[in-house]
């Protein structure tokens, strides 16, 4: 099964360093993703904003930018996500949502998502991930329960991703495995469904128009 593993984050200035913090959590978490998933990392410098915010289901088919185009391909292929974010003011990094936003709900819906957050402070982005669980269920892809928080992430790992000498390797290990597993249940128990009815039937795509959703 295929999994997409977000970074939620642009930011490469400094202070504070390290300046993208969020590659050390998502090397770590590949690592551990690559047991059960065939895990393609999506990095937000690969898809620049634009000046005006159009999502990618508002251009035609013959003129979509060829990035976005792709990236929509992927998230339509993958059967799970682990969305990677630090936190911003107790909610998720901008640049996550600036990026999913640009993807109808219908290219995540009816598989399973995994959340985790990381700070350099104490609390490891845990008021971002309750928000996170809203958003994500709106965008179809239900998180799993267990979440992945990583406080003082600047200390926990090295640059490679592998933690410092002075952590217990064995037991991050762990934890990071409860939420591996529960997303590769989660798929796996959804690409059956899939397989046997299509969800799109008796939940048709949304295409152009909020008038398709109006209540009778």
């Amino acid at each position: 099964m295929k999994a997409l593993l977000f970074l939620g984050s642009r930011r490469q200035s400094s202070p504070p360093q390290p300046s993208r913090l969020g590659e050390r959590v998502c090397a770590f978490l590949n690592a551990h993703i690559g047991s059960r998933f065939d895990a393609t990392l999506i990095d937000p410098l690969d898809y620049p904003p634009t000046e005006v915010f159009k999502p990618a289901f508002a251009y035609a088919a013959s003129n979509k930018p060829a990035h976005l185009a792709k990236l929509e391909r992927l998230i339509i292929e993958a059967d799970a996500y682990v969305m990677v974010s630090p936190e911003y003011n107790h909610s998720m990094s901008p640049a996550l949502s600036d990026l999913l936003n640009h993807f109808p709900s219908s290219a995540f819906a009816f598989k399973p998502s995994l959340i985790a957050t990381y700070s350099s402070g104490q609390w490891g982005g845990t008021r971002a991930a309750l928000n996170m669980r809203s958003y994500l269920s709106e965008l179809g892809c239900l998180p799993v329960s267990a979440m992945l928080h990583f406080p003082h992430a600047d200390k926990v790992f090295q640059a490679d991703g592998e933690p410092a000498a002075d952590q217990d390797a064995a037991r991050w290990a762990k934890y990071a495995g409860r939420g591996v597993e529960q997303l590769h249940w989660w798929a796996e128990a959804a690409g059956w469904q899939r397989e046997l009815v299509n969800p799109f039937v008796a939940s048709p795509v949304f295409k152009r128009t909020p008038v398709e959703r109006d209540a009778p």
